[in-house]
């Protein structure tokens, strides 16, 4: 039995049949009940409906199975003759007899009907089931066809609104953010490739070269230069990768973190010469890493710092919210495309083409911002500034600490 009811389309034909067999069943016993109660009163009272109504009669049909005593018989009542008798005796036998049979028939004709409605009721649970279960095995199968290179197929359940709707809508909705994942980490991969066999390719450059044959001290000083330049740069990438992956990977330990004064630290660390700096730091303390957070408030004062203009403005402000607060770095700058910031909040993604000169970043600053904001919980907003300033303002708003 139980190897029978494996799939869970047989639970359900089994659930639904015996359900309807059952309701069924109770149609048919409650029928025959109802039946057997009145149906022989109301065939004898057919049947003498052709007999004059004496009183005997009369007395006769107030209980029809139980011989009446002459003492019952209305004052006055005429005695029954023989024939009298005989006719009513033979009236009660023909009415008895008549309701065996027909109950008998009844019954008959009930259980064949049960058995008839039993198949049916079976054959149009396992359809129903069928019809049920059909998006799940839709789902099924895409879920069994999925690899990497399909990612883009979709169920697409055409359906009423319902669970199973709502379940394969789910499963569209998961393999939107799975085809996006891995597209991303694709990308995350080629670029990283990218980026580390750049600065491999310019030393090796230098080195074959710049160093070939007898060349003067002055020059291989410009190109020792060159190389530690080039030494540093991949470092910071390794650095800033490997930054990246332990943020991706969450938090070890947290403590209260003075998001202010980190703010107020970066600042006076980074280079920010022909700038105009607008503070405005209220405490603000929230939990985290501090090592992490650190990292986060710095990479945006180095971004703002980068992508600025000369005569630029950088604002930086701490803001306690009602559950939490916020911290807030803008920067005047190049004007950018309002669509282009959901873009560069991605690994290795830059406003425009690197030219691999000194002092240009790797594009990971904000993929880092945004990775150790998700990190702590919190959510990172990014927007453009509008012309004449441009630039972009960043808002990462943190929860309050438990």
């Amino acid at each position: 039995m139980r190897a029978v009811l494996r799939s869970e389309r047989a639970r359900l034909t089994a659930l639904y049949g015996s359900l309807l067999v059952l309701a069924g069943g109770g149609l048919i016993a409650l029928v025959n009940i109802l039946l057997r109660g009145g149906l022989y009163a109301r065939i004898s009272g057919a049947v003498t409906t052709a007999v004059p109504r004496g009183d005997f009669e009369k007395a006769l049909t107030e209980e029809w199975r139980t011989p009446v005593p002459a003492q019952r018989l209305p004052p006055g009542g005429q005695v029954p003759s023989q024939e009298q008798l005989k006719g009513y005796a033979v009236t009660r036998n023909l009415s008895a007899a008549v309701e065996q049979a027909a109950l008998h028939e009844v019954l008959l004709v009930s259980l064949v009907a049960l058995a008839v409605f039993a198949v049916l009721s079976i054959w149009l649970a396992w359809w129903m089931a069928g019809r049920v279960l059909r998006p799940v095995g839709v789902i099924t199968e895409t879920a069994r066809r999925l690899s990497g290179a399909n990612l883009h197929e979709r169920i697409g359940l055409r359906a009423p609104p319902g669970e199973l709707k709502r379940l394969a809508d789910t499963f569209d909705g998961m393999l939107d953010r799975m085809e996006s994942l891995v597209g991303a980490q694709r990308r995350f991969a080629a670029n990283a490739a990218h980026e580390l066999r750049t600065p491999l390719a310019v030393q090796r450059a230098a080195a074959e070269i710049g160093l070939a044959g007898d060349p003067s001290p002055e020059k291989v000083a410009r190109i020792r230069e060159r190389l530690i330049g080039v030494a540093e740069s991949s470092e910071h990438l390794i650095e800033s990768l490997l930054l990246l992956a332990v943020s991706e990977e969450g938090l070890e330990s947290t403590g209260p973190v003075d998001l202010a004064a980190l703010a107020e630290a970066g600042l006076a660390a980074t280079a920010h010469e022909g700038l105009a700096v607008v503070t405005d730091l209220a405490p603000l303390t929230v939990e985290g890493d501090r090592a992490l957070l650190d990292h986060l408030v710095r990479n945006l004062l180095t971004n703002a710092v980068r992508h600025n203009r000369a005569g630029g403005r950088i604002e930086v402000s701490t803001s306690p919210e009602p559950g939490g607060g916020a911290l807030t770095v803008s920067n005047t700058g190049p004007v950018i495309d309002p669509q282009d910031v959901p873009r560069l909040l991605e690994p290795f993604r830059r406003r425009a083409e690197r030219r691999h000169t000194a002092g240009e970043g790797a594009g990971l600053g904000l993929s880092l911002v945004a990775s150790i904001a998700r990190a702590h919980g919190a959510r990172l907003r990014a927007e453009a500034n509008p012309a004449p300033d441009g630039g972009m303002t960043v808002r990462v708003c943190f929860q309050a600490p438990v």
